[in-house]
């Protein structure tokens, strides 16, 4: 509709640090309806600027159209992008995904798509700016796309929507949003971030942080880190804090149990001849609620030689739920699996929506369950996790990427979580502290 390009040429017409005397745009549209909009919005831009403004509307598809300018070496290089792009996910059949690989570009999405494609038009020290879900900063799925701003772009700023609901709340939009201002082959130096909780702006928060806070130099998967605190973290500024799940004899799964794919083992009460299956919903807090009226597909699987593999045996597990609710306070929330609260049972069904801590697929030592899940559920666990983390999705690829305590000090955090008969989040938050400091 024009809201981008509008506040582009306002700026540009208002503000002479620009340093252009004119402008030619290129504007993509294919929804013939928006057109009509478009077209009406920027002729009266024109009007207004005559000679030094020139609008062609390109109502053909954007990402055809930027591969074939590449390939052919045709078309205009651009000075300055600005755009919102289409969020929706590309299938890796897709003409879209076959065509833009003919370019060296692998992308899982449309945004990052365009936001590829568009630095690929761009003219060296080329300005873009796009607002795009935040999802690109983790997970091996847009390494990619990181690899290729990374390595074609230097990152200038980084303005995040700190709210899930209320800067997007008419598109449904589930994950946090950033603004990113890249330039096109500029040498990477600081970053400045910029913070507010929605689109009004009002309570606006600056800093600048030098790169190594924000792409960890020891970081294979090049994470992108938000800070929203000049100082280090807790976790970052902790020499004991180092330690890969690897290093601490741990691993890490997520749950087995698709439950679609064995609906017809699956029983709303445990029987004879069943194991439990445990829900993300069966875990609230550090509490296990198993059997529940309240889990609609079932508790219980049944023991047969088409679910045995799908299990682990009774014993101590910590577990992370993979989804967290919109707004919801902590995006990690960690539990601990109980033996005793299955007496009568030799094995364990964990359910999809679940991370599993567990040693090989047994169960963990009961003093390092207790101090992983108490890490885990601390406050400074939580906000490092939010830095590279900006969705409704605990993935476990980034709970291996975050860095642990030794496996003595879990253990000894461990013993004293155990030894408490409630714990507070300050009372988790300070053992931590003299542990790790």
């Amino acid at each position: 509709m024009g809201a981008l390009t509008s506040a582009f040429l306002d700026r540009w017409a208002t503000d002479k640090a620009f340093g252009f005397a004119e402008v030619n745009a290129n504007v993509y549209e294919i929804d013939l309806k928006l057109r009509n909009h478009l077209e009406d919005v920027l002729e009266a831009y024109c009007d207004q600027h005559q000679d030094q403004l020139n609008v062609n509307i390109v109502d053909q598809d954007f990402i055809e159209q930027a591969v074939i300018n590449r390939l052919l070496g045709t078309g205009s290089r651009f000075t300055h992008a600005i755009l919102n792009p289409p969020y929706k996910k590309i299938n890796s059949s897709s003409d879209h995904r076959l065509i833009m690989r003919r370019l060296g570009i692998e992308s899982v999405n449309l945004y990052s798509a365009f936001v590829s494609l568009a630095l690929e038009l761009m003219q060296p020290g080329g300005q873009l700016v796009a607002i795009i879900p935040r999802s690109f900063c983790n997970g091996p799925y847009y390494r990619p796309f990181r690899d290729h701003i990374l390595d074609g772009s230097a990152i200038r700023r980084i303005h995040l929507f700190a709210s899930r609901t209320k800067a997007f709340k008419d598109d449904d939009v589930l994950q946090e949003n950033v603004i990113i201002h890249l330039e096109r082959g500029g040498k990477q130096g600081e970053v400045t971030i910029t913070t507010s909780t929605d689109d009004s702006f009002v309570d606006i928060e600056q800093h600048v942080y030098p790169f190594h806070r924000i792409v960890f130099p020891d970081d294979a998967g090049r994470f992108i880190h938000i800070p929203t605190s000049p100082g280090l973290g807790v976790l970052e500024s902790s020499h004991e804090v180092r330690h890969s799940l690897e290093d601490i004899g741990i691993s890490l799964s997520t749950g087995p149990v698709v439950d679609f794919r064995l609906k017809e083992h699956i029983v709303p009460h445990p029987v004879p001849g069943s194991a439990p299956l445990l829900y993300a919903s069966h875990f609230v807090g550090q509490e296990t609620h198993w059997p529940s009226e309240s889990v609609k597909r079932g508790n219980a699987i049944l023991l047969n030689s088409e679910t045995q593999k799908w299990l682990y045996p009774n014993g101590f597990y910590t577990v992370v739920r993979r989804f967290s609710s919109k707004e919801e306070k902590r995006r990690l929330v960690a539990s601990i699996v109980q033996p005793s609260s299955f007496p009568n049972s030799e094995r364990l069904g964990f359910e999809n929506h679940l991370n599993v801590f567990h040693d090989r697929k047994a169960g963990l030592d009961e003093d390092l369950a207790h101090g992983l899940a108490a890490f885990i559920n601390s406050t400074a666990a939580d906000d490092y996790f939010r830095r590279f983390n900006g969705h409704t999705q605990v993935n476990a690829t980034d709970l291996r990427l975050m860095r642990y305590p030794s496996r003595a000090r879990l253990i000894t955090f461990g013993k004293w979580a155990k030894g408490k008969n409630w714990l507070t989040q300050d009372m988790i938050d300070r053992q931590l502290t003299q542990l790790i400091i």
